[in-house]
């Protein structure tokens, strides 16, 4: 049966007279969504190699993809907000977390959105995908090892199946075994659901020097080492997920409208100032973005 929509002036919501022809159509391109530039001019070869090993192993460690005054300036800026240790195991009694990472550091932006990043992101997930959570992590010393998990365990999906998320851990300073690098169980993102770590899975270390990632999906265990160095571990940790799926962290509450309004294009869609088809995250019939202010609302 065909389906009519009522139509709109607004010039930004989509008009639709039948929906069964619309529904046919391929949707994660129907609506106009944010491409970054800079992802696409990234080295098409470069990415191949990556994401073979990403697919392969669950995971890929990327190098040496920020410069020292970036990371000095991340430092800086996350000094004031860190003090406050975890409130159980799972965030770690002797580890130091940021929440709200986008509203109160714009020194994170550029590994939030590295186009290295998004462009193995545009290769996962579907147009519009967006962010679930970025944190910054201090591991202290003496910190036991963070428990083994999976990111996306909690959609109710049983395994094995695709991700439907993926995190990066950006070293601030360099990570080592002994400082609690993160750790990972090579293949383990092809698990079923039964299956969990044991002594015998081989577990690797993301040792690698400061500004450098690893890049992980969320079907994958894996884990925040034990600190038995007598330095803090720094990193910032930011997770992705397809569009279609709840975030981890409520944005739209965490970030201010002021702060979204002036946060770059690619930063914003991952926010959730964007549309999934056919009209997933329209506010009162209308693009997100009108709600910000006007500064924030090119290319609606």
């Amino acid at each position: 049966m065909n389906k009519t929509m009522p139509h709109t002036d607004d010039p930004h919501f989509l008009q639709i007279d039948n929906v069964d022809e619309y529904m046919d159509q391929d949707l994660a391109r129907t609506h106009t969504f944010t491409a970054s530039e800079e992802a696409a001019s990234v080295d098409p070869g470069i990415i191949d190699a990556q994401h073979q090993t990403l697919l392969d192993q669950g995971y890929v460690i990327i190098r040496d993809l920020l410069d020292a005054d970036s990371l000095q300036a991340l430092r800086q800026e996350c000094r004031p907000h860190l003090g406050r240790t975890g409130r159980n195991s799972f965030e770690g009694a002797l580890t130091q977390r940021i929440y709200a990472v986008p509203e109160k550091l714009r020194s994170a932006d550029p590994l939030i959105e590295h186009p290295m990043v998004l462009a193995h992101l545009d290769r996962l997930f579907q147009p519009n995908y967006l962010l679930s959570q970025a944190q910054v992590i201090n591991i202290l010393p003496g910190s036991p090892a963070q428990p083994l998990h999976v990111d996306d365990g909690f959609y109710p999906w049983p395994r094995p199946r695709p991700p439907l998320s993926a995190a990066t851990v950006f070293a601030v300073d360099d990570f080592t075994f002994e400082n609690g690098a993160t750790v990972a169980i090579p293949g383990s993102h092809r698990w079923d659901e039964a299956r969990r770590p044991s002594d015998k899975d081989q577990v690797i270390s993301a040792e690698m020097p400061a500004g450098s990632c690893i890049l992980f999906l969320g079907t994958l265990w894996h884990g925040g080492g034990a600190n038995t160095s007598d330095g803090e571990r720094l990193a910032v940790t930011a997770q992705y997920c397809e569009p279609w799926v709840r975030t981890q962290e409520n944005f739209f509450l965490s970030v201010s409208r002021e702060t979204a309004a002036g946060v770059s294009e690619n930063i914003r869609r991952l926010l959730g100032y964007s549309i999934h088809p056919p009209f997933m995250g329209m506010t009162d019939g209308m693009h997100p973005k009108r709600k910000l202010p006007r500064s924030g609302r090119q290319s609606e």
